[in-house]
C-alpha cells in the first residue's frame, strides 16, 4: 500500500504552450505542494528524447515518515498545435464555421447541449465572438461604401473597396483581440477535433502509436509500483486512445508488474465520441470499461465549462455492458474546496485558469490533490477508494493507513459517496 516508485505519463491537451511553460508551471506548483504539506519535493531538469517527442524529469518527495520517487514523462504535441495556429486567419475562420454548421445540422451540437449545456455554450462562444466582430466590421464597411458613393465613385469599385475593408477589419480584429477572446485558438481546436474524429490527422495517429509503444516499454521494464497515465482536457481522449492501442499490442500490459491506471481530468469525450464516424473510438471506450487489469478514474468539476460534468463516458455513448462493466470510477471535484476563498473569487470566471486547476497545487488539503497523486505514498486506486483516509495519510495518521490496507479497490467510501451527485456514482 506504500508507493515508493511511481511512473507518470502525462498527455497534454490542445495546448500550444508545450514543454517550457508546462514545466515552469509544474515546478512552481510543486513548491506550493511542499509548503502546504510541510514536506520536501525536488524536481530534476527535463531531459528530452532524441526525437523531441517525450520530455522526462524526476521528483523526489520526502515527508516525516515516507519517501517516494516519481518518473514523469511529458508527451508532446505542441509542434502540431503551433502549426495549426500558424494557418492563415481566413482559412481557420472558413473551415471552423463550415464544421460548426455541419455539427448543428447533424444534431451533434444538440447532443452536446443535452450532455452538458455549459460545454455546448463554450464551443459556440468563438462563433458568437466572430459574428459580433463581423457585424462591427460590416457596419464600418457600409459607412465606408456610403462615403465612396457620395463622392461619385462607381458602384462596382465602392463595393469592392468596402469588401476589402470588411475582410481586413475582421482579420485584424481577430488577431489583436486574440489574447482576450481566444477565438482563433478555439476555432482551431474545433477544426482539430473534427479532423481527429474523422481520422484526417494521420500525423497525430502515428505519434499516438509511438507513445503506445513507449507505454508498453515502461510497463515491461519499470520497477515502479504503479503507472499512471494522466490525460487532461483533450488529453483525456488522447490518453484513452494511447492506452487502448497499447492493450491491443500487448493484452497483458496491466499484468506485467506495475498496476496501470488511467486518470482523466476535465475530460471532454463527446467532442470525439459523439461523431457517427468514431466507431473505433467508442470500441476503445468499451474495451477499457471491461478490462480487468486496468483502473480508470475520471475526475469532473461542475465549475469547469470545458468539462462534461456528471457525464458517464460509457453509457452516454450508447454503450451498454451491464455487470461486466468495471470502469470508470467517476469522481466529482469541487474547485472551491481546493483553493483559498479570496483566490477562488478572483479566477472563478477565468475559464482557462479554472480548467487548469485540475493539474495545479491545492491551497487547502483536500481528498483531490493532483500533486499528492503524483508524489504521495498512497496508490491512486486506493486513494479514490478511501479518499478521506488517503488525505489523512498525508499527516501520517496510522489509523488511516490501516483503513487503506483493508480497502476494497474500486469502491468509493461513504465520505466520497456522500459528496457525489446520484448520476456521478461509480457504475459496477
Amino acid at each position: 500500500m506504500h508507493v515508493q516508485h511511481r511512473h507518470i505519463i502525462y498527455i497534454q491537451g490542445y495546448d500550444p504552450r508545450g514543454l517550457a511553460q508546462y514545466y515552469r508551471m509544474f515546478r512552481t506548483e510543486l513548491r506550493k505542494f511542499g509548503r502546504l504539506y510541510q514536506l520536501s519535493a525536488t524536481v530534476s531538469r527535463p531531459q528530452v528524447a532524441s526525437d523531441g517527442e517525450i520530455a522526462s524529469w524526476n521528483i523526489e518527495t520526502t515527508a516525516a515518515d515516507w519517501q517516494t520517487r516519481t518518473d514523469y514523462d511529458f508527451l508532446r504535441f505542441e509542434d502540431f498545435i503551433q502549426k495549426d495556429l500558424a494557418a492563415p486567419i481566413w482559412r481557420t475562420v472558413f473551415h471552423a464555421v463550415w464544421i460548426y454548421w455541419r455539427l448543428v445540422f447533424s444534431g451533434t451540437i444538440a447532443r452536446f447541449a443535452k450532455a452538458n449545456w455549459r460545454f455546448a455554450t463554450f464551443i459556440t462562444y468563438p462563433h458568437i465572438v466572430l459574428l459580433l466582430e463581423a457585424l462591427c466590421a460590416a457596419g464600418i464597411a457600409f459607412v465606408f461604401e456610403t462615403g465612396l458613393d457620395a463622392l461619385g465613385i462607381p458602384k462596382l469599385f465602392s463595393i469592392a473597396a468596402a469588401t476589402a475593408v470588411f475582410i481586413a477589419l475582421v482579420g485584424t480584429t481577430l488577431k489583436y483581440t486574440e489574447n482576450s477572446t481566444y477565438a482563433l485558438y478555439l476555432l482551431s481546436d474545433t477544426i482539430w477535433t473534427w479532423e481527429f474524429s474523422h481520422r484526417q490527422r494521420p500525423e497525430w495517429d502515428e505519434r499516438i502509436d509511438r507513445f503506445a509503444q513507449h507505454l508498453i516499454k515502461v510497463a515491461r521494464e519499470s520497477d515502479a509500483d504503479e503507472i499512471v497515465i494522466v490525460g487532461h482536457s483533450s488529453g483525456s481522449f488522447l490518453g484513452t486512445e494511447l492506452l487502448a492501442r497499447a492493450l491491443k499490442l500487448d493484452p497483458a500490459l496491466g499484468r506485467h508488474g506495475p498496476r496501470v491506471v488511467l486518470l482523466t481530468l476535465g475530460s471532454n469525450y463527446p467532442i470525439v465520441g459523439f461523431h457517427k464516424v468514431s466507431r473505433q473510438f467508442r470500441d476503445h471506450l468499451r474495451q477499457l470499461a471491461v478490462e480487468p487489469s486496468i483502473d480508470w478514474i475520471d475526475c469532473q468539476a461542475r465549475k469547469d465549462v470545458m468539462n462534461f460534468y456528471q457525464f458517464d463516458p460509457i453509457a452516454s455513448h450508447g454503450i451498454t455492458l451491464g455487470a461486466e462493466q468495471r470502469n470508470p470510477t467517476i469522481v466529482p471535484v469541487r474547485f472551491r474546496d481546493l483553493v483559498k476563498p479570496e483566490h477562488y473569487t478572483k479566477f472563478r470566471w477565468k475559464f482557462f485558469r479554472m480548467h487548469f486547476q485540475f493539474v495545479m497545487a491545492n491551497e487547502q488539503p483536500n481528498t483531490y490533490d493532483f500533486f499528492m497523486i503524483v508524489c504521495g505514498r498512497v496508490p491512486l486506486s486506493e486513494r479514490m477508494a478511501l479518499p478521506a483516509a488517503a488525505l489523512t495519510v498525508a499527516a501520517a495518521r496510522e489509523w488511516a493507513g490501516n483503513q487503506l490496507e483493508t480497502a476494497r479497490p474500486g469502491r468509493a467510501d461513504d465520505t466520497l459517496r456522500g459528496q457525489m451527485e446520484p448520476s456521478a456514482l461509480r457504475r459496477g
